[in-house]
């Protein structure tokens, strides 16, 4: 990882309000108007909403750039994990301490309300990959039952996901209690016995099992009518053309990591495992590729209905802001079109699928990964779900 991004990254402090000041320079750091943008400087660097990216999450970034499908775009790119604030990474991309995020949908729109003109290019996040966790023998398929209890958070800003998703299945998000009970610390403290619930997601599910954390879980991809994560960058980029061309080439290399994904998640985790190797020591190789496609589902669903990776359900993004505007999280009614497009999408996809097909099949796996027993994944991948 970049060191001068790491240094500048720690130096950084962010406001509630969504200000990201400087502590050693003492001033405002301002994004520059479109007029002003120029070509990314090296590297181009991608910021995770959470604290870290020692997960599998991201495997379609690490795909591309270990087998070239980024092609040559002229500057090294990199990823930040960011701080766990869960609106860090929008506040980073409005004042260019980033230049692309992974923000949820909820924080996505508090960005939107506090004036930051930001786009959503790639939607990741098909299907709504949050899930809420429950002690074993406590779950519940209708999550009605939550009205009045708590539900544990890893930080306050989590609960611009949770609520839209109680609210879109019925439930009253001003009947559930929430309780911040801090990253990474708020799973275990569902197991110790706080709390009746907590907010969860693909991909964590695989992890906190490997870890020994055995709860049962509603899955969002199966209840919940709601889009997740996406990739997002400024407007100023889109409107700049040296910019955007660079996008648009970078955003291939994320359908082009996800095809391949697709066709050998082995192979994936194996990629991750190279470029992480703390996540081959923290999951091990079945729980790895578990977690991989735990979150892959998530970023697939219907492919046969769609036009491509990375193509956002327009309906479901519209039927979500109005949801936060219904519940008081958005003070204004966003245009989801402004803020929501696939106008990159096809460009995204138009690459050579028989190539990445060849590719994914041809990787050789290490002993670990081509031990699993994939048809015994398959069979237990929704053993502990209730929904």
């Amino acid at each position: 990882m970049d060191h001068h991004m790491m240094t500048r990254r720690r130096l950084l402090q962010v406001s509630a309000s969504g200000l990201v000041t400087t502590t050693i320079l003492g001033g405002a750091l301002t994004a520059p108007t479109a007029a002003e943008a120029k070509p990314y400087a090296s590297p181009f660097t991608w910021i995770s909403p959470r604290g870290t990216i020692e997960v599998m999450d991201d495997y379609p970034y690490w795909v591309a750039k270990e087998m070239g499908y980024f092609g040559d775009l002229g500057v090294e790119t990199a990823m930040e994990p960011g701080p766990s604030d869960g609106t860090a990474v929008v506040k980073f991309l409005a004042v260019e301490q980033a230049d692309i995020g992974f923000p949820s949908p909820g924080v996505l729109s508090f960005a939107i309300n506090n004036g930051m003109d930001l786009v959503s290019v790639f939607g990741s996040g098909f299907l709504d990959l949050f899930n809420i966790a429950f002690r074993k023998g406590e779950g519940m398929a209708d999550l009605k039952g939550l009205e009045g209890k708590t539900v544990l958070l890893g930080s306050a800003a989590w609960q611009a996901i949770a609520d839209p998703m109680f609210a879109a299945v019925g439930v009253d998000p001003k009947k559930i209690t929430y309780v911040e009970a801090g990253w990474p610390t708020w799973t275990m403290a569902l197991a110790g016995g706080q709390g009746d619930a907590c907010l969860a997601w693909e991909g964590l599910r695989a992890d906190l099992g490997a870890k020994g954390l055995d709860f049962d879980y509603w899955l969002g991809m199966r209840g919940s009518p709601l889009p997740s994560n996406s990739l997002v960058v400024r407007r100023a980029d889109l409107e700049d053309p040296e910019r955007l061309e660079f996008l648009k080439k970078y955003l291939r290399g994320w359908a082009m990591g996800s095809e391949f994904a697709d066709r050998n998640p082995r192979a994936a985790a194996e990629i991750v495992f190279k470029a992480l190797p703390t996540t081959r020591a923290n999951y091990g190789a079945r729980a790895g590729t578990e977690s991989l496609m735990q979150i892959h589902r998530t970023f697939r669903g219907d492919m046969a209905s769609r036009a491509g990776w990375g193509e956002h359900d327009i309906p479901a993004w519209d039927a979500f802001f109005k949801i936060l505007k219904d519940i008081g999280m958005s003070g204004i009614d966003i245009e989801t079109t402004r803020h929501v497009t696939n106008d990159y999408i096809a460009g995204a996809n138009d690459f050579d699928k028989t190539k990445v097909h060849a590719d994914a099949d041809a990787y050789v796996l290490p002993e670990d990964l081509a031990a699993i027993d994939m048809a015994d994944v398959e069979a237990k991948f929704y053993a502990n779900v209730i929904n």
